[in-house]
C-alpha cells in the first residue's frame, strides 16, 4: 500500500493486563491499519472493517464499528464456552446483535489449516498463520497488491523457510 503512494498509519493496541486469560475481554489486543489515497492525520477511531478473531474481540470492538460497517467473523471460535467467557448468552451471529452491519462469517481457522495441510505443520503451528489468511482476505477485498507483503514475509522468516512459505500460502 505505501509502496504505491498511499498514506499509511498503524496503531497496535495491547491489553494493560499482562496475563489476562485467553478469550476474555481484558486479554483482547488489536492492530489498527489505516490506508488512504490522501494524508492521514490520525490513526482513526471508526474502522470500515473489523476482523473479529473471537467473541472477545467482537465484543471489545463492536462499538467502534459504524452502522453499515463490515465485520469479518472467525466462526470457528464462536463456541458456547468462548461466548460465555465474555458474557454472550446467545450467539451474536444469530440473535440480531449484528443486523446493522455487513457480516461475513468465515471459518478462518479451518480455511487456514486446510490451506497449510501440505506443509507438515502441527495444527497449532498452522493456526498461527490465520492472521495472514485474514490479511490476504483483506488484500483481496480492497484490491491491494500482494507482492510486497509476500516479500516481507520471506525476509522476516528467512531463517525458517517452511514458516515463511506457510505464511505466504495462508496469505494467498
Amino acid at each position: 500500500t505505501a509502496s504505491f503512494g498511499n498514506d499509511l498509519s498503524t496503531l497496535p493496541n495491547f491489553p494493560a493486563e499482562i496475563r489476562a486469560p485467553a478469550g476474555t475481554l481484558p486479554g483482547v489486543s488489536s492492530f489498527q491499519l489505516h490506508f488512504a489515497d490522501h494524508d492521514i492525520l490520525t490513526p482513526g477511531d471508526a474502522p470500515d472493517v473489523l476482523v473479529a478473531m473471537n467473541p472477545a474481540a467482537l465484543k471489545a470492538n463492536l462499538a467502534d464499528v459504524p452502522r453499515g460497517g463490515e465485520i469479518i467473523v472467525n466462526t470457528d471460535e464462536f463456541a458456547k464456552r468462548a461466548m460465555a467467557k465474555v458474557g454472550y448468552d446467545t450467539s451474536p451471529l444469530d440473535d440480531g446483535t449484528l443486523d446493522a452491519y455487513n457480516v461475513h462469517p468465515v471459518p478462518l481457522t479451518t480455511l487456514t489449516i486446510e490451506a497449510l495441510k501440505d506443509f507438515g505443520l502441527s495444527r497449532k503451528e498452522a493456526e498461527r498463520s490465520k492472521n495472514m489468511f485474514a490479511l490476504g482476505l483483506l488484500s483481496w477485498m480492497y484490491h491491494r497488491p500482494t507482492e510486497g507483503t509476500e516479500a516481507f514475509l520471506r525476509r522476516k522468516f528467512a531463517k525458517k523457510p517452511q514458516i515463511a512459505e506457510a505464511n505466504v500460502a495462508a496469505f494467498r
